[in-house]
């Protein structure tokens, strides 16, 4: 019997809720419980889709050397490890093509660009995109980002193989998740949801989301928007 088996039903857990709130009514509680039961079943299968992922197999062994070009000069993949074994690397759609980065993109970064400090606790981060250093380095700046380390994929090997690259060349955000163990590095995981895995009438994302702001806006009556994306300024912004 496995370790979900043996826990309590999600709907027992949500009668033993006890939350109350001024004014609600019974039919409201009521939908409510049975909302937090599946909310309860979400957490659960959130940690065992995270479970299956920590049980994948070694990945491909990583046998280019890939190089960058960093605030303090050239690196390597292998340098981006510092002195962790596992290495986060997200793929930012700012390529020189591009007159100003992806407003998704950058909103995701804002959000991680404190978040930075804590992660490498635990794991090595960088993000990568194919315009040069000083561009990235300016922008990062413009943004008031603090913390986010930032790297130029030199020459775009990188990006061609682990898809950071779309069609016709163009820019796609790619979510790349490498392990050091013995001196070797290989791929661990990466985001492989996209318009063919999306469901009709959503946009097509992955699961968890890595951007706080649609974990937010799926709390709200109103939900995630079918047709409304972040943007890198707005109107009212002074």
């Amino acid at each position: 019997m496995t370790d979900h088996q043996r826990l309590t039903p999600a709907i027992e857990l949500a009668r033993r809720n006890g939350a109350r709130f001024p004014n609600e009514s019974e039919d409201y509680r009521r939908a409510r419980d049975v909302l937090l039961a599946e909310e309860i079943e979400l957490r659960r299968h959130i940690e065992r889709v995270a479970e299956q992922r920590r049980a994948l197999p070694p990945g491909g062994e990583v046998k280019k050397e890939y190089r960058f070009q960093g605030n303090s000069g050239p690196v390597t993949l292998k340098d981006l490890f510092a002195d962790k074994d596992t290495l986060v690397v997200y793929s930012y759609m700012f390529g020189p093509e591009r007159e100003r980065p992806c407003p998704m993109c950058t909103c995701l970064l804002s959000a991680w660009d404190g978040e930075v400090p804590d992660m490498q606790q635990r794991v090595a981060l960088a993000v990568v995109a194919r315009s040069p250093i000083e561009r990235l380095l300016s922008f990062k700046k413009e943004r008031g980002w603090r913390y986010l380390p930032l790297y130029s994929d030199i020459d775009g090997a990188y990006s061609r193989d682990y898809r950071a690259l779309g069609e016709g060349g163009n820019d796609d955000a790619a979510f790349n998740v490498f392990t050091r163990r013995d001196g070797t590095i290989r791929h661990f995981w990466s985001e492989e949801m996209g318009q063919v895995t999306a469901d009709p009438g959503q946009d097509p994302r992955g699961a968890p989301d890595p951007m706080p702001i649609w974990t937010v806006l799926d709390t709200t009556p109103e939900g995630r928007p079918a047709d409304w994306y972040p943007k890198l300024s707005y109107s009212s912004q002074i």
